[in-house]
């Protein structure tokens, strides 16, 4: 029996209390919230449907039919389609693995070369797995979603492809050496799911396995052992956790001390309870704290990053740092056991990503929002520290490592310098490989970093890119991209289309650090989380009030832009001041915060939000929700919304529900809706480069002419 088990009778007790707990907040719910567009959260619903259509037969020749799309489409083409990018991948012994598009490979190509290849102008390509032609094969409108393989040889690997682009995917073995799918291998049916390798004939699941066994936020409750040849109904269960948590997550990594199989516990975002599983089906628990950030393992030892200060025997480990526990250790003891201090930020740093090599830990830091490299190396039981020598004032990404080599590839790049790739070696070698030509003439363009003060008083960075001469009236189209939330951080990365479409025709364009991000480690994330919401609103007012105040732009030339989560920032500008803006663009957004825990993974975002069932939460949240704030009564730009129908992870109700409820009020509004894509809004690049000439259409109207 599952010793994670409830009893049954307690189960079935908590079953009961929870149902009727369900049921009780439906009917509250259905009673305080009268929506008349609730049918419109029917995905694929004919009558949603129909409606779907009519608003892009709509919006769409508003767009299309202005002289300057096709010119537009045709440049954002011919950027992401460029032979000249740099094709990007992860070593996997003495391979790089890189997944192509092009005007050719339209759904992709998987292909690898050598090491030694690769680092040349022409790396010899070896095809190992078309999408094109599967999905043609199979007549499934496939998207590749990504592989693991099991490590050292890297032949038996589990493939993911996902009908349209959405989060769900199934997964399907397939052999890298006879370039086809395993006859009879571990094939798992579609579904948010995870699967790792345990060894070449046992996998762990978590899936949908059918009534129960999914959380409120669409993840697998169960993790389950399967062997090769066994079905999955008989597959042993080895985890499993309540519905109202987030989700329970199977991986697994490989290194030269050994294999490591590893289940996390996910009860809500950014809290997770790694376990480790042994020989024998044996758990072990990893004793970091909920809240902390499991990176990876390293010459047998736990490495996490700390979100809250970690207090153990009297020594207090700083929230943002790097530690590390002995895993050998936690194993025969169940104890933390000594605690390893590897990197502790400054208060103007953060740690933007950690990553492995045979002997070296790399962190990439941020500092003041631009990127540094760390390596480290242990000798003789003390941490030694290296920075890697490589430009200033831009972005630092590992793309790939190689924890049974010392082969590293680092991008450097920034708003106007190309991306530019580097090999590094054991030794501390450093050679660029690739280069990234410039994309277009940026020769009259600069980049400044500038502050702004918050309405508490906070400083907020915030990136300028502009034309050097520009007059300071507010005549410049400015562009302003936003996103404040999930510790993710906006940093100085090569522009792309739009940007570059923009930039060209004389618009500006800023990128502000507002707190939600990660730029300055956990606190920047913690001040705009739950009842604190409102200041990366603020901050991001601040930034826009700032750009009109210095005379960059003014607000008939200021646009915004942002998805996701940054589309629900675009609702609350255009809900909270709408006065300071002439373009708004809201992509994939959430906009409903009263049902968005109820639609799709919404309840998983719970931990940055709240909850707005519970009614503390709901006096916050209901201060700054955008569909429940827009007015009849106000006057608002004429907002360009999009959205996909294949996104699984927010819902497009939230989309065309606003624009529903907006168009009943009277007010002017553009919508799109990609009918694939998922969550990205696209599912390859011509349906991006069509996207991304819709947006610059709709900016060059509002703020050029």
């Amino acid at each position: 029996m599952n010793k994670f088990k409830l009893p049954i009778i307690i189960a079935l007790i908590l079953i009961s209390i929870s149902l009727f707990i369900k049921n009780r907040d439906m009917t509250e719910n259905n009673m305080e919230q009268d929506d008349p567009y609730l049918w419109l959260e029917e995905v694929e619903g004919e009558a949603a449907l129909k409606w779907v259509d009519e608003q892009n037969a709509r919006s769409l020749p508003v767009l299309e039919n202005d002289p300057r799309f096709k010119e537009l489409e045709a440049e954002a083409a011919a950027i992401l389609n460029s032979e000249n990018r740099i094709p990007l991948g992860r070593i996997k012994g003495n391979y790089l693995y890189n997944f192509w598009q092009d005007e050719t490979n339209v759904r992709g190509l998987l292909r690898r070369a050598t090491l030694e290849s690769y680092a040349t102008d022409e790396p010899m390509w070896e095809s190992v797995l078309d999408i094109d032609a599967l999905a043609e094969a199979e007549d499934e409108n496939w998207v590749y979603k990504g592989s693991d393989c099991l490590a050292p040889d890297n032949e038996l690997c589990l493939v993911r492809l996902s009908r349209g682009g959405g989060d769900a995917v199934v997964t399907r073995e397939y052999n890298s050496k006879t370039k086809s799918f395993v006859a009879g291998g571990f094939a798992l049916s579609e579904g948010k799911q995870s699967a790792a390798w345990v060894d070449a004939n046992t996998i762990m699941v978590g899936n949908d396995f059918g009534e129960g066994s999914m959380t409120t936020s669409g993840y697998a409750r169960t993790v389950r052992i399967l062997k090769r040849g066994q079905d999955i109904a008989d597959a042993e269960e080895i985890f499993e956790i309540d519905a109202e948590d987030m989700g329970l997550f199977a991986f697994s990594e490989d290194r030269p001390e050994g294999h490591y199989s590893m289940i996390v516990h996910v009860p809500r975002f950014f809290t997770g309870n790694i376990w480790h599983l042994g020989d024998e089906g044996k758990l072990t628990h990893l004793p970091f704290p909920e809240d902390a950030d499991y990176k990876s393992m390293f010459n047998g030892v736990a490495l996490a990053q700390l979100r809250t200060n970690w207090v153990v025997d009297g020594t207090t480990y700083a929230a943002g740092s790097l530690v590390g526990i002995n895993l050998a250790h936690v194993l025969a003891t169940g104890e933390v056991g000594t605690i390893e201090k590897i990197f502790t930020p400054t208060d103007n740093q953060s740690i933007e990503g950690v990553s492995t090599s045979k002997d070296k830990i790399y962190v990439n830091l941020l500092e003041n929002v631009t990127g540094k490299l760390i390596a480290l190396s242990q000798h003789e039981n003390m941490w030694h520290r290296n920075a890697v020598a490589l430009p200033e004032n831009g972005s630092i990404s590992v793309i790939t490592s190689d924890d049974f080599s010392n082969t590293t590839m680092v991008k450097y790049e920034s708003f106007l310098v190309p991306d530019q790739l580097y090999q590094i070696e054991g030794d501390g070698s450093l050679a660029v490989i690739k280069s990234l030509p410039e994309e277009f003439d940026a020769s009259n363009l600069i980049t400044e970093q500038k502050w702004a003060t918050s309405a508490d008083g906070t400083e907020i960075p915030y990136f300028v890119v502009r034309d050097k001469d520009i007059a300071f009236d507010g005549s410049t189209p400015t562009l302003v991209f936003g996103y404040g939330g999930f510790e993710i951080s906006l940093t100085p990365e090569y522009v792309e289309p739009p940007e570059i479409l923009w930039l060209k025709r004389g618009g500006a364009y800023v990128i502000p650090n507002i707190r939600g991000g990660g730029e300055f480690g956990p606190k920047w994330h913690q001040a705009a989380l739950l009842d604190k919401r409102q200041n990366a609103f603020d901050d991001f007012i601040a930034v826009s009030e700032a750009l009109i105040s210095t005379g960059v732009t003014s607000p008939a030339k200021l646009g915004i832009w942002g998805r996701s989560n940054g589309g629900l920032l675009m609702g609350a500008m255009f809900t909270q001041r709408p006065e300071l803006f002439g373009a708004i663009m809201t992509g994939v957004p959430l906009l409903d915060m009263k049902r968005y825990n109820k639609l799709l993974a919404g309840a998983s975002w719970m931990a940055e939000y709240g909850n707005p069932d519970i009614a503390e939460h709901w006096e916050f949240i209901k201060e700054y929700s955008p569909y429940q704030n827009v007015r009849a009564d106000v006057s608002y730009p004429e907002i360009y919304f999009y959205t996909s129908t294949k996104d699984d992870r927010v819902h497009p109700g939230h989309a065309r529900k606003m624009v529903a409820k907006m168009t009943e009020m009277g007010h002017s509004v553009l919508y799109y809706e990609n009918t694939e894509g998922g969550h990205a809004g696209t599912a390859n690049l011509n349906q991006l480069a069509y996207s991304r000439a819709l947006q610059v259409t709709y900016l060059m109207q509002k703020l050029m002419d």
